[in-house]
């Protein structure tokens, strides 16, 4: 970790009302969390809000370090340069002291000074120093971890020092009903042999294991096991659990892009496992504690892996490997040698311990 940069105990006694600018994709965002429980840890007492992309608001929701979410709407009412100005107003009307800022981006930094938030503290990136008034470093080394590791780098930086380095998710218990009341429909009611299948990956092919390979896994999960499967990813996946369902006999669920993440993330938590791509939803899955097998080929898991003992990475040491391009030049050779016995017999280490 960071030294600090300023001791928070002094830099922040004053503050009373704090936003965070959340990390836009699910991924990041559940990587941060051990971060912002470092921030409700250093600030106890004070008013702390979050905000956020729509798309990642479900996992702020009912977490006990948030008192509340703020959205930002772009595409919406807070796109283009009007749009920023309406939610500069919005902000500043809220008489925040502080804005921590997960988000690298310069945007997120002109945001809170147009705000007139007059405490502004998160990474000295991206040519915005000059409006932060609380810069961190970035040390060369933590970029090179674990983007959890990352994260919590920069917040002790300001003086909050984490005690946490693994994400958890807690789930409301109104998340949970909801979620029976989805499996019930399905005629899952008291299933308890639930896996549940990421088979995409944003941000391009290079990152996904074959659906048929999945199918076959499928396959096997419920000719031997017993195990029902539900398929989970957004409206873009659903090509690739097509592909998936036809390569396979075994009986399938699809949720992909038919639910919120929230109604998602209640969903995984029956699961007793969870196989997947490096994706949000494998994110999602370790915080919630579910047993994860994940397949990594283009991404380095060493910088955004699950996190967890029940978390299992599959992956081979190429040479080309991680690339992290989102298309593959060759032939996807990373993936091409995880065969399904490998991922089967990894997945059965964690049935059979769940």
């Amino acid at each position: 970790m960071n030294k600090p940069d300023h001791p928070a105990s002094e830099d922040f006694a004053a503050v009373r009302r704090v936003v965070v600018r959340a990390a836009n994709w699910v991924g990041d965002a559940v990587m941060t969390l051990p971060a912002l429980t470092a921030i409700r840890e250093g600030l106890p007492n004070r008013h702390l809000a979050v905000l956020t992309k729509p798309w990642v608001a479900d996992l702020f929701s009912g977490h006990p370090a948030v008192d509340e979410i703020i959205l930002y709407q772009s595409p919406g009412r807070h796109e283009g340069v009007r749009g920023k100005w309406r939610l500069a107003r919005e902000l500043g009307s809220k008489g925040f002291d502080l804005a921590i800022l997960f988000q690298n981006a310069f945007e997120a930094a002109l945001l809170a000074y147009a705000a007139k938030i007059p405490g502004r503290a998160g990474y000295n990136t991206d040519a915005r120093g000059i409006l932060l008034t609380r810069p961190v470093s970035v040390n060369p080394m933590v970029k090179k971890g674990h983007q959890v590791d990352y994260y919590r780098a920069m917040t002790a930086g300001l003086g909050f020092q984490s005690r946490i380095s693994v994400p958890s998710l807690p789930l409301e218990k109104a998340r949970r009903e909801e979620s029976e009341r989805i499996l019930t429909d399905c005629g899952l009611q008291n299933e308890r042999r639930l896996i549940g299948l990421g088979p995409g990956a944003a941000y391009g092919p290079a990152k996904q294991w074959f659906p048929e390979r999945f199918g076959a896994l499928a396959e096997r999960f419920s000719r031997e096991w017993g195990a029902r499967l539900l398929v989970f990813g957004s409206r873009g996946d659903r090509e690739t659990a097509a592909r998936l369902a036809q390569s396979s006999r075994s009986e399938l669920t699809d949720f992909t892009g038919k639910t919120t993440l929230g109604q998602a993330m209640g969903l995984i938590a029956r699961c007793r496992l969870f196989v997947t791509n490096d994706s949000g939803l494998m994110h999602v899955a370790a915080a919630l504690g579910v047993p994860v097998v994940a397949i990594f080929g283009s991404t380095d898991p060493a910088r955004t892996g699950p996190l967890g003992e029940k978390c299992r990475v599959l992956r081979k040491p190429l040479p080309c490997a991680p690339c992290r391009k989102a298309h593959c030049p060759e032939k996807r050779e990373c993936m091409e040698k995880i065969s399904v016995e490998e991922v089967f017999a990894a997945a059965g280490e964690l049935w059979d311990g769940a």
